[in-house]
């Protein structure tokens, strides 16, 4: 059922998501400071583009310089991407079909506005890295 959801996901909204995240890493990883916002985007996007059998969890060991790279985060990339998600959900819930699929979106948008000291983990093992 996963693979059949994500399949729907992927040409409805997942394809787009993942090029905005992907837009988005090459962007921050101009820089040298950048980089690991870089990174954290194309890991997101890799999210975005397959969700379904996967979530996310905090990290236990997310300590102050994962909170201050998520203000940054938010300021540089954050609130462009969880517009995004926004935009897609609002457009998927107008259909009785898409209604799942704009629901994914908004779940989303947390991991999308703070995604530093999150890791992405099977929906199966939630707890294995703890």
């Amino acid at each position: 059922m996963k693979t059949i959801l994500n399949v729907i996901w992927l040409v409805l909204s997942g394809f787009w998501l993942f090029l905005a995240y992907l837009a988005a890493g090459v962007l921050l990883c101009i820089t040298i400071i950048g980089i690991p916002f870089g990174i954290a985007a194309f890991r997101i996007g890799v999210y975005a583009l397959w969700p379904f059998g996967y979530t996310t969890v905090e990290r236990q060991d997310a300590g102050a310089p994962s909170c201050v790279g998520n203000v940054l985060w938010l300021v540089l990339a954050g609130w462009w991407l969880a517009l995004a998600h926004i935009v897609t959900g609002v457009l998927l819930c107008v259909t009785i079909i898409g209604i799942p699929f704009g629901i994914a979106n908004f779940k989303l948008i947390p991991v999308s506005l703070l995604p530093l000291g999150r890791e992405i983990v099977r929906t199966d093992q939630p707890f294995a890295t703890r």
